[in-house]
């Protein structure tokens, strides 16, 4: 039986209410966001952007370094980060170039990005909000993308968040995070990284650049299913069997 958002501090984008209500509730003009997420999309940015262009700061902490596979049929470094959601309609693809221009004229403009350095070491998600003194948190399951947060029309992954309604488990949040934003040791700056790629992305690039790009991503599971199953062989040869 659907449950209450109201009676419910669970945001799961099923029948207790969105992860995005709480972003879209909670931020406002000035506020100051310290976010953990294995992803960020420019989806999820482009849904949310007349909520996130008024705000002071985020400090945004990318918790798995490794979060995609290579993007680009000549791209040799595996650690590349995943800004463009799977699965969306052709139109949102058509405007992928504009979404990815305004997402790093932001990100420029008032975001600091780090990751953690070891993959499978941070696993939690976390969206805190600071504004004039007033501190409000979820935490949970929900990555910074369009499915993630439950902003999709169909297709939104069921999650498990939790509003934090405490006062002192809020400050609690924020410290822990502060800790490890903070700890060298831990993280790195990747800003710029994210950057060159959005740039990749709104870059006019010639018609020949685009048709490969195409075909690379229709068919890179299969190509990757063709490496593995190559790599199998030369296995199983060497072994003798």
């Amino acid at each position: 039986m659907p449950t209450s958002t109201g009676n419910s501090g669970i945001r799961d984008n099923c029948r207790r209410g969105k992860a995005a209500d709480f972003l879209q509730s909670k931020i406002r003009e000035g506020s100051r966001l310290s976010v953990v997420s294995a992803y960020f999309t420019i989806y999820a940015f482009e849904a949310l952007k007349d909520k996130l262009r008024g705000i002071e700061h985020l400090d945004f902490l990318f918790g798995e370094p490794r979060f995609v596979k290579a993007l680009d049929p000549e791209r040799t470094d595996k650690k590349s980060f995943k800004v463009e959601d799977e699965g969306l309609e052709l139109a949102n693809r058509l405007q992928q170039k504009r979404f990815a221009k305004e997402c790093a004229d932001w990100i420029r403009a008032k975001v600091d990005i780090r990751s953690v350095k070891q993959s499978n070491l941070l696993h939690g998600k976390m969206y805190h909000v600071a504004t004039n003194g007033v501190e409000e948190a979820m935490m949970g399951s929900s990555n910074f993308t369009v499915r993630g947060l439950g902003l999709g029309v169909t297709g939104n992954n069921i999650e498990l968040n939790l509003e934090v309604d405490s006062n002192r488990d809020r400050c609690d949040l924020k410290a822990w995070f502060d800790e490890i934003w903070n700890d060298k040791q831990l993280v790195e700056d990747v800003k710029q990284e994210v950057l060159q790629y959005l740039d990749q992305l709104y870059q006019n690039h010639a018609p020949e650049f685009i048709y490969y790009k195409t075909l690379f991503h229709i068919f890179e599971d299969f190509l990757a299913e063709q490496d593995k199953g190559g790599r199998r062989r030369t296995l199983n040869s060497s072994l003798g069997s």
